[in-house]
């Protein structure tokens, strides 16, 4: 997969570094603003089973 994202992006080796990492730093932020709050509610971490 990756190795076809690499012949598939344009440019020399930097240029296609460069692409790769704001390609990698949207996917990031992409997760952080919209996926991760949207999951947190569907997720378990605050059912706590001990009583006070």
């Amino acid at each position: 997969m990756y190795g076809w994202i690499w012949r598939h992006l344009p440019g020399n080796a930097w240029v296609r570094g460069v692409i790769s990492l704001v390609l990698v730093l949207a996917v990031v932020y992409a997760l952080f603003q919209y996926v991760f709050p949207w999951a947190e509610p569907l997720l378990p971490f605050n059912d706590v089973t001990v009583d006070a």
